[in-house]
This record gives structure tokens, sequence and C-alpha cells, in this order.
């Protein structure tokens, strides 16, 4: 099987694969993809979140077969040119990582909000990032894709304190 993950034609070996295998295991035990975390493996805690045609999808329950034609990517593609994404830059800004095993999962969650809403309210946050973070770092979370989501639109950068944050 033939798929496109993250700009690249990636061949997968039939022998590897059955079309009902999680797309998950796919990127990390055949493609060795390994940024794609398992969680629960129900798609309830979102670890495991790519994007599929520029939607955000729990890869722990989207069978290969699904997946077939359509462009996939990973949070190994989510910084561009070498140069981290506006929300690798903002998750730092506000240390919203603790443990960090939610992170490239919440990342790609949030970067497939801010491709579809440039400026997102808490509400719109809420809604969309149904993610798991076992750490409660949400506050964080919630004003990192808002200062990713002001770098993204060209307006001028400015961090504030989120409370617990240190900053």
């Amino acid at each position: 099987m033939d798929l496109s993950i993250n700009g690249q034609a990636r061949a997968v070996p039939d022998a590897a694969v059955d079309p009902a295998m999680p797309l998950l295991w796919v990127l990390r035990d055949v493609l060795n993809l390994t940024g794609t975390k398992f969680g629960c493996g129900v798609a309830s805690c979102g670890a495991c979140t790519v994007h599929v045609d520029g939607q955000a999808v729990r890869s722990c329950v989207t069978p290969l077969a699904q997946v077939a034609g359509k462009p996939i990517r990973t949070i190994e593609a989510l910084a561009q040119g070498g140069q981290p994404h506006a929300l690798q830059k903002a998750w730092i800004a506000h240390q919203v990582p603790q443990c960090g095993y939610c992170q490239s999962g919440m990342l790609m969650a949030a970067a497939a909000l801010l491709a579809r809403n440039a400026n997102p309210s808490d509400a719109d946050i809420d809604a969309a990032i149904t993610n798991i973070c076992r750490c409660g770092t949400y506050p964080r979370i919630r004003e990192a894709i808002k200062t990713a989501a002001r770098e993204l639109r060209g307006v001028p950068a400015r961090v504030q304190a989120t409370p617990g944050s240190g900053l």
C-alpha cells in the first residue's frame, strides 16, 4: 500500500500490514515515526492525533484502509524548513509541557484548529482540543494557542504569564 506521509510517498509492504491495522501502528512500528504516541487505544486521550486530509484524527482507531490516498501529517512534519511551528515556539514560551507525553497529539490538534480558525476563543479551543493532559496544563495550552494564533496572523508576539507557569 502506498501512503502520503509528511509530503512524501511511502510504500508500506502489504505483508507488513493488514488494511484494518490502526494507522498509529503503521506509523510507529512499520515506518518508525515514533513522535505519535499511544495513549489509550480507544480514541479518548488524543496522544495519537495526526492530520489526515487536513483533519485531526485519532490514529489509534483509524484503520489503514481509511487513509489510503489521503495526505497524512504527523508531528515530525509540524516544523517547516528547519524552523519550529508557531505552536511549538508558544508551547516553549508558555512552558506547556510537564511530562510531555500528550504534547505531540495536543500540538497536532491545535494546528488543525488554527488551520481552520485563525483567532479562536477559549470556547473554540475547548471544543476543538479534547485531548487529555494528565498534568493539567490546560490554561497554558489555551494561552499558547492564542499566542501562536497571533503570530500566524502577523500580530506582534506577546507572552503573558499564565497562572502557575512561572512567567
